[in-house]
């Protein structure tokens, strides 16, 4: 059992290897998530001026930007298997679980690596306080692992549709409701004076969340991946 596991972390770890390579020489991904980022929060940012938002509008504003940042490049994970022609060649060479690993792997690392830009950014153009940074980042941590687990099956699901971007979205919103709405609501309460111990049933629901999507890809993804 545990030389399985290992075998199909070297597998996944082949994938990552490959798209984290093609990945920084083509910077598609990475592009769309920092311009998408970037213009939303400037746009945000000169539209309210000095005003110091609300938690209630800063918690949903943080998600929102990630979401859709996120989105716009996190499904070309699948699409550009298809789009180079290389989908065939995986599908004969490893096993469907370590491909749907690999990408997850990819995706996680993306996800985070975007936060690192996004998140100073928000903070310092929003002119926004952090009341407890332990809520904050816990909830990011998670919140994000989610939504990189909607991601990555979503993508799969829509890697072979003419008008990918937008079904990409129209599917993936649904399905990641139940990741941003305790994601705001816990984030809400790393702006406002509230204790860890506040924000640890969204912190249950997110992770819970996590593992039943990661579970049901790795159960449904060979269905999906061979068409």
């Amino acid at each position: 059992m545990q030389h399985s596991v290992w075998i199909l972390l070297k597998q996944s770890w082949i994938v990552f290897e490959k798209d984290f390579r093609l990945e920084f020489r083509t910077k598609y991904a990475l592009n769309a998530i920092a311009m998408f980022a970037v213009i939303t929060l400037t746009a945000v940012s000169f539209s309210i001026g000095p005003t110091r938002l609300a938690p209630e509008v800063l918690a949903p504003l943080v998600w929102i930007i990630l979401f859709f940042a996120s989105m716009a490049g996190l499904s070309h994970v699948f699409v550009r298997e298809e789009e180079q022609q290389t989908a065939d060649t995986l599908r004969l060479l490893l096993p469907p679980n370590a491909i749907w690993l690999g990408k997850w792997f990819f995706n996680v690392v993306l996800i985070y690596g975007l936060e690192l830009i996004v998140i100073p950014m928000f903070f310092l153009m929003m002119n926004a306080n952090l009341a407890n940074p332990a809520i904050f980042f816990s909830i990011l941590f998670v919140g994000s692992l989610a939504l990189a687990s909607v991601a990555t099956i979503i993508a799969a699901i829509i890697s072979l549709a003419s008008s990918r971007s937008a079904l990409f979205a129209v599917l993936a919103f649904p399905i990641a409701l139940p990741v941003l709405i305790p994601a705001i609501n816990s984030t809400k309460l790393a702006f406002e004076n509230s204790i860890f111990s506040d924000c640890l049933s969204d912190l249950q629901v997110l992770f819970s969340f996590t593992v039943i999507i990661v579970t049901a890809s790795l159960l449904l993804f060979e269905f999906v991946w061979q068409k």
